[in-house]
Order: structure tokens, then C-alpha cells, then sequence
């Protein structure tokens, strides 16, 4: 269960120049792995790293700055490509990795050379390979998710294969692959035929100081959001994978056993519409408020308000809201799915229940309602146990650990792949059908 129960040697043998690759990066934030990156670059900083970071350029941000002790150059648009007379994610990928690439290379010739470089998911797959091969340079890849397990195993369309095969591409040419958890470690060595050698889990980091809201704040938050009753609460994207749809289906009957039951779900995606319909249809205005999306500053006092938060996700490579909810003190009832299986321990951390099921979602929670004393205790234990195991110096050794793994392996390391050092190649084949049953992985 516990992510101790991968060992790695996080000792660290010298300090190491790292070229970090990612498609976001602050002020560009668009979803978790932006703010992962950033941390994770500070933390190695931190450590005695020399860290560069390159990234995707933002009219608000320098070409090239010095913050938090880390190098940050971010890529310069073509006045050709950007903005491109298409919506193709692939046809935008490919004109951003070729700034990316001439970034990087400029980089590099300005710099003393790098020891490795760390790419962060395939929108920078055509880069980390390119410099890879020109530099001779080892490559690690942080696979944070997959394509197929964001569609439930399946690839339903010519850009969802696109992708997977850029994951499978990046995957074998990389000499070491960084997963968030055991769940996502099973998943890639599945899906990619990787070997599971070649794969360290390192989990995701938090800042839990910065979650510790003001009593002051949390009180306010409560006041605004909670009625006479208990407060539930869920945070994050609204989309069909996080399953806040079977939040908004097991409210009635928990609203039947805890009157005044109020719920507030912050964040805002594509399926908010659709989700404010079937609360509508289900007569639940009064009961839930959706807020909206909410940041850093706002967030941590509004989980600390709650009598329970709840992450009833699909599909959770990790599940990074539930530490940060739990650095908040928030109880956590979470599906028992993914990373967020190995993060939340039944009765002991938090609740779980079976993922797509409200009327288990509803027992769990109610466990949290009926009994404060409990809920209080599993509290403050998920709180320490987020301190103890998941602060950034600490990933941060485990993840420099791993580019110590791969520079001395690269060496030695015999062809591999499709795409093996004498540059033979073969074209890879998209099994049709569910990738996960077809592979043997559950999701």
C-alpha cells in the first residue's frame, strides 16, 4: 500500500546538471503538471542541482530568467506556426518541440553541459529524443499518465493512437522511466511492453505547510459554504474521469441522513454543464454549489472546512488533490482506484470505496458524517503521514537517484525498442480493442 514499499537508493553521489523538458511551466499552468515540474526543480536546486528548465514560452513571462535558483528558458513562438490555422493538437505539438529543440540546443551551447535530461509526458517526446540522440546525453521520462488510461483502455480515434504511440516512443528510448505509483508503474510496463527494471516509482510531492490554512480562513470558509449541517467537498477538474457524477448521484441519500447537508465542488471543465443539469434534474440547488475554479490561496482553507472530501475519480495515476486535501485536514473518503489506493489507507488514512458506485460512495462518506471522533483521527493521521512521505527534498533525492541510475547505465545499456542505437527501426502496431484488458492491466 504504502509508496515506502518501493526501496531506492536516494543517496546521491555528486551534483548533477539537469535539462529539464516540460510543455508547461509558471505563469503556464494548466493542469498538475506544471506546478509538479516547478516544485520539483526548486526542490533539486535546493539540493546543490544545477537545473535548467525549458518550456513553453507566455507573453507575460522573460525569454530567460534566474527564479528560485533554477535556469528557466522558455522557447520563443515561430511567427509562422503560432498561432497555427488548425485545432490539431498533433500539428500544435509538433511546431512547439521544434522551438523547444532550438531552445534547448542554445541552451546547452551556453551552458557546461548537461549530465541528463528529464522529460515530462510526450508533448516533448520529438525534443527529448532529438537532444537524446545529437548529445549523447541519457534520457529520463516521467510518464504522468497515459492516453489509453484516460480513455478507460480504449483509443477511439487516429489522434488518441497518435498518442499512445508517442508514449510507447518515448517510453523505450528513455533509459529510465519515472511513474507516480505502483498502479501507474504496472500500467506503462503493460501498455509499452517496458520492463518494470527499468521503471522507479517516485510519487508526487506537496508543499503541506502551504495547505495549512488560518484558522481564521477556515472558519470564514465554513461560514460561507456550510449550513446546518455537515460540509462535503471535492476539488478538481470537471471532467467524466474524476466521476463527480457519482458525487452528485450519492448526495440524496446522504442529504436523507444528515439534514442541512451542504456540497461544495470547486474547479470548472467541460463537464460542469452537464453535471449542473443532473443536479438540477435530481433537485440538488439548494445542496451544491458549484464555485468554480480556485486557487492556491483560496483552496486549502475551503478543503479544511469540510467534514469530509471526496476524490471518486475513474482513473487516478496518482491523486495529488487527495494529499493536498489531507495536508489541509480535510477527512478523505476516496475511490479505491489507481494511486489513490496506495495513498489512503482504509480506516486508517481516510475511507475508500469502489470506483462508478454512488451507493458505496454514500456508505463511505457517511462512516466520515456519522462518527467525528473517527473522522478527526484518520485526519490527522493522513496529515502526518503527507509530512513524512511525500515532501519535495525527499522526492526530489529519489528522483536525482534515478539520474544517477541512468547515467551509469546508459553506458551499457544494450538496444532496445523499436528504435534501438544503430537506428534500425519497425513500425509499431496499435492493438485494436481495450488496450488495459487486452495487456492484462485492471483500471
Amino acid at each position: 500500500m504504502s509508496p515506502n514499499a518501493e526501496v531506492i537508493d536516494i543517496r546521491t553521489a555528486r551534483r548533477q546538471r539537469i535539462l529539464m523538458l516540460s510543455w508547461e511551466y509558471p505563469p503556464v499552468l494548466v493542469g498538475g503538471l506544471g506546478r509538479h515540474v516547478h516544485a520539483l526543480s526548486i526542490a533539486l536546486a535546493a539540493a546543490g542541482h544545477d537545473v535548467t528548465v525549458i518550456t513553453r514560452h507566455s507573453d507575460d513571462a522573460p525569454l530567460e530568467e534566474y527564479a528560485d535558483g533554477v535556469r528557466v528558458i522558455r522557447a520563443p513562438e515561430d511567427p509562422v506556426t503560432f498561432p497555427l490555422a488548425t485545432d490539431s493538437l498533433l500539428a500544435w505539438t509538433m511546431a512547439f518541440n521544434h522551438t523547444l529543440t532550438r531552445a534547448a540546443l542554445r541552451a546547452h551551447h551556453t551552458s557546461t553541459g548537461y549530465d541528463v535530461i528529464h522529460a515530462h509526458d510526450w508533448l516533448v517526446a520529438h525534443t527529448a529524443i532529438n537532444l537524446k540522440e545529437h548529445l549523447d546525453i541519457p534520457l529520463v521520462t516521467t510518464i504522468h499518465a497515459t492516453e489509453a488510461g484516460r480513455h478507460q483502455g480504449w483509443l477511439p480515434g487516429d489522434m488518441n493512437r497518435s498518442i499512445h504511440s508517442m508514449e510507447w516512443w518515448l517510453s523505450h528510448e528513455s533509459d529510465r522511466v519515472i511513474t507516480c505509483s505502483g498502479y501507474m508503474r504496472d500500467q506503462v510496463n503493460n501498455l509499452f511492453n517496458l520492463p518494470t527494471t527499468r521503471i522507479d516509482v517516485v510519487p508526487n510531492g506537496v508543499d503541506d505547510r502551504a495547505w495549512h490554512a488560518k484558522p481564521r480562513a477556515v472558519a470564514s470558509a465554513r461560514a460561507r459554504f456550510a449550513g446546518d449541517g455537515p460540509l462535503i467537498g471535492f476539488a478538481g477538474r470537471l471532467v467524466y474521469e474524476k466521476g463527480v457524477q457519482h458525487l452528485v448521484h450519492a448526495i440524496p441519500r446522504l442529504r436523507e441522513r444528515h439534514p442541512g447537508l451542504r456540497v461544495v465542488i470547486a474547479g470548472d471543465g467541460p463537464y460542469r454543464g452537464e453535471l449542473q443539469q443532473q443536479t438540477d434534474h435530481l433537485r440538488l440547488d439548494q445542496t451544491v454549489n458549484f464555485v468554480g475554479f480556485m486557487n492556491e490561496s483560496q483552496l486549502p482553507a475551503v478543503l479544511g472546512a469540510t467534514d469530509a472530501t471526496v476524490v471518486p475519480s475513474l482513473y487516478e495515476p496518482f491523486g495529488m488533490v487527495a494529499l493536498e486535501a489531507a495536508a489541509a485536514g480535510a477527512p478523505l473518503a476516496v475511490a479505491a482506484t489507481g494511486g489513490l489506493a496506495e495513498i489512503v489507507e482504509p480506516g486508517v488514512t481516510g475511507v475508500t470505496f469502489p470506483h462508478s458506485d454512488p451507493e458505496a460512495l454514500a456508505g463511505a462518506v457517511d462512516t466520515l458524517l456519522a462518527d467525528g471522533i473517527f473522522a478527526r483521527r484518520v485526519a490527522r493521521r493522513a496529515r502526518s503521514m503527507v509530512s513524512e512521505r511525500y515532501g519535495w527534498s525527499a522526492i526530489a533525492a529519489r528522483t536525482a537517484a534515478t539520474y544517477a541510475g541512468a547515467v551509469r547505465e546508459a553506458g551499457s545499456a544494450p538496444e532496445r525498442g523499436s528504435v534501438g542505437r544503430t537506428g534500425a527501426r519497425t513500425r509499431m502496431v496499435v492493438p485494436e480493442g481495450n488496450l488495459l484488458a487486452l495487456n492484462g492491466a485492471a483500471c
